[in-house]
């Protein structure tokens, strides 16, 4: 008899675990990470922050030398925005290795920001470097 409540009790608990995992994919959609702290060149990208973390988010593919050795990490990538609008000087500045510097760089550049504008009481602006 224990042997019977047993087995029915997994065979519950399978299912139920089963319905769970079905409902929790359909359900899924697809979410962006966006960190807490803002990031100063986002606010001269056209919709804000959360756009172009979505932006990068559609655009990156992220490497297969990187994925097959499951290389995991933080890019960092410095460019300047110049007064037009346009991007210059771009460096990988932090590279978690295996191809994901490059990656990072191509996605960077790929970005299309507005121009700043004049700031500090000036009448032009002037470039202004970025880390991203």
């Amino acid at each position: 008899m224990k042997s019977k409540i047993s087995i029915l009790f997994l065979l519950f608990a399978f299912v139920s675990f089963a319905a769970s995992a079905q409902s929790a994919d359909t359900a899924k959609e697809k979410e962006v990470w966006i960190p807490s702290k803002s990031i100063a060149v986002a606010e001269y990208y056209k919709g804000g922050q959360e756009a172009m973390y979505q932006f990068i988010d559609k655009q990156i593919k992220y490497p297969a030398l990187a994925r097959k050795n499951r290389v995991q990490g933080e890019c960092i990538i410095s460019f300047t925005l110049n007064e037009d609008g346009s991007t210059s000087g771009f460096k990988v500045l932090k590279n978690a290795g295996a191809g994901t510097g490059e990656e990072a760089m191509r996605i960077a550049k790929l970005l299309k920001f507005k121009a700043p504008g004049p700031g500090f009481g000036m009448v032009a602006s002037v470039p202004i470097m970025f880390k991203l």
